[in-house]
């Protein structure tokens, strides 16, 4: 397994054999404007892409975890071909017909499906809680098994809560994807995993090692690369959390 942080939640996941692109954000710096009700009103993306984007464009297979911006924007639909298998969650699918991908693959609650050689399961989480979790709407994660490959999984848009504890549970991940960042609104609680959360995470699952990312790209991500990295070294979690920079391979 290889994985390379692209930005933001997106992902260069090889796999199995199988390459997957996953959340892709592809829009230059700048080119959207910042989400609303935020305390940094700057256009996002921060960031620029690492690379050409061409490289990420020829994937066997896109998965898309939401529809928010910061996980698949408009850039994406407009350059990744529309022939490209497109594996998403449930209620999700018909806006990926109507883009005009041809080949989509929803799955369901508790359902898997195989791709190639590779098993992927659908996992739950919460955008938040309160009135805010339900305004930011479904969210999804996914599990990977691949033979010879260890447990992937991708946690996605979620909080540290009930349904990532179920999913840690059940599916016993060897490696595991969050997304940082401590996203947050002017009013109301964090949105995506903060300096608690990850730490909670690496002690509700001692035995995995986890990947932090989703930081420092979009204009409501509080949580730095180095806050999160200085909380993990007071927690004496840092030999157990890769914080990769954007192009980094893991």
């Amino acid at each position: 397994m290889k994985i390379q942080l692209i930005r933001n939640a997106a992902l260069w996941l090889e796999y199995g054999g199988v390459s997957f692109l996953v959340d892709p954000m592809l829009s230059e710096k700048g080119a959207n404007p910042p989400i609303p009700n935020t305390a940094n009103p700057r256009n996002n993306p921060l960031v620029p892409l690492p690379g050409p984007v061409q490289q990420w464009l020829t994937p066997d297979a896109v998965l898309v975890t939401h529809l928010h911006r910061d996980h698949w924007d408009g850039a994406a639909v407009s350059l990744l071909p529309h022939e490209l298998p497109v594996l998403c969650q449930d209620g999700d699918g018909e806006t990926f017909a109507e883009q005009g991908f041809e080949h989509v693959s929803v799955i369901g609650n508790n359902e898997g499906m195989n791709f190639q050689n590779v098993t992927l399961m659908r996992t739950g989480g919460r955008h938040g809680i309160g009135e805010i979790g339900e305004l930011m709407g479904k969210v999804s994660g996914f599990v990977f098994r691949a033979e010879g490959e260890p447990v992937l999984y991708v946690a996605g848009d979620t909080i540290w809560c009930d349904e990532v504890k179920q999913a840690l549970d059940e599916h016993k991940p060897e490696v595991i994807v969050v997304n940082g960042g401590g996203a947050q609104f002017l009013t109301g609680g964090h949105i995506t995993m903060n300096e608690k959360d990850i730490v909670d995470l690496c002690n509700y699952s001692p035995a995995a090692s986890v990947i932090a990312v989703h930081m420092e790209a979009i204009n409501h991500c509080l949580v730095t690369r180095e806050q999160l990295t200085a909380r993990l070294e007071q927690e004496g979690l840092l030999d157990r959390v890769k914080i990769p920079g954007d192009g980094e391979w893991c």
